[in-house]
């Protein structure tokens, strides 16, 4: 989309890694992939889903049969892709496809190694190529690639075996990264707020029907759904609402923790906004407590807010903007 004239535009990432513990079904499937071996769930009607859930979506019944299935399959559906992307399974283009693997009642999400998008059809019979190092991961799956079958595309009578064995050193937690890049353009309302902090200026909007002033502005009330043009300029000191102590250190950030993070309300705003809290130990920040910005070494924002060495504001005063 091409930002509307005037307006900035800024690339941000988005990047957090995601930490989960896992129940006895999905330990066993990702176990068994480091092992070589594809599990599935049967459920009481006799579907086996791949891959297993703890409980069947039918029913709500807890699932616990786990059996095993081929590492052959057929493709019930796929996409193809063109220009791969940062992280995904192949940097050459590829089709994504869903593959009902032999043995198996549902179909499991994943990359096929394919020439072409000519050469990917529903109903190709297709294999698993393994990753060289796996250590209990979907990327243990490499990938599929094609597999020749005797020329057929017929899904052959393939019967799911009991998995009966435990496995050894077990998979217990993942940390799956999760990243998001895009582009993102404020809009002219948040442009103009953006230019008025490089002048240490906060600046909103006030609504024409409530008189609500909005900072960040949003260039619309969303209450009354009516544009908000009547720029306002509030602070610079505000009042803490409300807050909360951070004690899990972000990565890359040089911030020690634990330290805090509170809504403010900024003198004749309508809503409160977010900011650090510094230049007072973490355990005497309060709700009431009046603050004023610290701006950053360049100017161009607020770095964090400190006390403004004010008497507390009563609670009536900003009870409405919690």
């Amino acid at each position: 989309m091409t930002p509307l004239p005037g307006t900035l535009s800024a690339p941000l990432v988005v990047e957090f890694p995601f930490t989960r513990s896992l129940g006895p079904v999905q330990s066993a499937f990702l176990t068994g992939l480091r092992e070589r071996t594809l599990l599935g769930v049967r459920t009481q009607a006799g579907e086996v889903l791949v891959p297993p859930v703890e409980y069947d979506p039918a029913t709500a019944d807890e699932l616990r049969d786990l059996v095993e299935v081929g590492a052959t399959g057929t493709v019930t559906t796929w996409a193809w892709n063109p220009e791969p992307r940062r992280g995904q399974p192949l940097a050459t283009p590829f089709a994504w496809v869903l593959v009902r693997l032999d043995g198996a009642d549902t179909a499991l999400l994943h990359a096929l190694d394919a020439p072409s998008p000519e050469a990917v059809r529903t109903g190709l019979r297709v294999r698993i190529r393994w990753a060289a190092e796996r250590s209990g991961a979907i990327t243990d799956i490499a990938c599929f690639e094609p597999y020749d079958s005797g020329g057929s595309d017929s899904d052959p009578a393939a019967e799911p075996v009991p998995h009966t064995v435990a496995f050894e050193d077990p998979v217990t937690g993942i940390v799956a990264p999760a990243r998001l890049d895009y582009t993102y353009s404020p809009g002219r309302a948040q442009t103009r707020y953006l230019h008025a902090l490089t002048e240490r200026r906060t600046v909103g909007e006030r609504c024409p029907s409530c008189a609500k002033v909005y900072v960040p502005p949003r260039g619309a009330c969303p209450t009354c759904g009516v544009a908000t043009t009547d720029q306002v300029e509030v602070g610079p000191r505000g009042t803490v609402t409300t807050f909360c102590i951070v004690n899990i250190k972000a990565r890359n950030a040089e911030i020690e923790v634990p330290y805090v993070y509170a809504h403010i309300a900024l003198d004749g705003a309508g809503l409160a906004l977010h900011g650090r809290i510094a230049g007072i130990p973490y355990d005497q920040v309060r709700m009431g407590l009046r603050v004023e910005p610290v701006w950053s070494e360049d100017g161009r924002y607020p770095d964090h807010y400190r006390p403004a060495g004010e008497p507390d504001a009563d609670y009536d005063t900003y009870k409405e903007l919690l």
